[in-house]
């Protein structure tokens, strides 16, 4: 309720300790307000019932309250609203170029390598407001999933869709997967360009090979960032399909042609990461976040109302009641 609200002189709130001090005089004094008339009988009066001389410490009261506001005007209080606006000063275009080949479906991470890349990946993208992301996915070939946009919810959908099909020719074409999203990015106008490349595999298929797409990214100004997905040694890959469709899981020796990733990392600018597990995935995607940032200028706008002149108002008033009534109804006790 008050979170809005403060005081720009609460330094004055002090003078409120004078007011205790001030009753406790006044209740010291009064008795010497009245002059006394000691007499040795009330025979010879007639008493006239009267509520007045006891409502006569009303116009203290009155005057204390009316100093009360008045202090309290003093120390000013206001309401404050601050509104901000951002303004993105630099904007960034994503292309998030995934490996869809059925070593994917490999379960040395869990529940396997393509959905925890996809778990990790809608992170990234959520926490990216200001920027534009696409998506490409490759095997043995490679297509735009989505093109570069401002629409999270669009991206997010679509990278929850991907799936490993028999439809895209199965292998790893590292080289066509770079060259789709280096075609996505070529003619953005954003003043920083990026691929993140993931695969776990070695380039084995595909018509362009990946040192040339390599070259077209640099031509272009597209940094490129390189991930290698998988653990060391032997992972459980799915190595058969069984007669009911299903795939036959298997041992295998995971071989990531991290020489290759490197390089075009380099010559790209950009950096190669290997991805060994869950926990190192969210890290690489952590790291990348922090590395590519998009200046944001914020702008404040603050509004204050004061609220001293009711409270001055209100003092007013009651000084002014009191001197009514002390000159009125209590003319003849003053």
């Amino acid at each position: 309720m008050f979170e809005n609200f403060e005081f720009v002189n609460p330094g004055f709130f002090w003078l409120l300790t004078l007011l205790p001090l001030a009753l406790l005089w006044y209740i010291f004094k009064r008795k010497k307000e009245t002059p006394e008339l000691k007499i040795s009988s009330l025979k010879g009066f007639k008493a006239t019932p009267s509520f007045l001389p006891k409502l006569k410490p009303l116009l203290f009261i009155l005057r204390l309250l009316a100093l009360a506001f008045l202090i309290v005007a003093l120390a000013r209080p206001r309401t404050v609203d601050v509104s901000t606006k951002t303004k993105t000063t630099k904007g960034i275009d994503i292309v998030m170029a995934i490996d869809v080949s059925a070593s994917m479906l490999a379960r040395d991470l869990q529940p396997n390598r393509l959905e925890a890349l996809k778990d990790v990946a809608a992170e990234f993208i959520k926490g990216r407001p200001n920027d534009r992301i696409g998506l490409v996915e490759y095997a043995g070939e490679s297509f735009t999933k989505t093109p570069i946009t401002s629409d999270k919810n669009i991206v997010l959908r679509s990278l929850n869709d991907i799936k490993y099909n028999t439809i895209i020719e199965s292998g790893t074409a590292i080289g066509m997967g770079l060259a789709t999203a280096v075609n996505r990015l070529k003619d953005s106008k954003a003043v920083s360009k990026i691929i993140i490349l993931l695969t776990d595999g070695v380039n084995n298929s595909g018509q362009i090979d990946p040192k040339i797409a390599s070259d077209l990214a640099v031509e272009f100004g597209i940094k490129t960032y390189t991930i290698g997905l998988g653990t060391n040694g032997m992972a459980l890959s799915p190595i058969a399909i069984k007669a009911n469709g299903t795939f036959q899981y298997g041992r295998v020796q995971v071989e990531i042609d991290e020489k290759l990733l490197r390089e075009i990392a380099d010559a790209t600018g950009g950096k190669y990461f290997r991805a060994t597990n869950n926990k190192k995935l969210v890290e690489i995607y952590a790291e990348i976040d922090k590395l590519e940032k998009t200046d944001v200028e914020e702008f404040k706008f603050t509004q204050y109302e004061e609220m001293f002149r009711p409270l001055v108002w209100i003092a007013g008033i009651l000084l002014l009641l009191e001197l009514l009534l002390r000159f009125t109804v209590f003319r003849s006790f003053v």
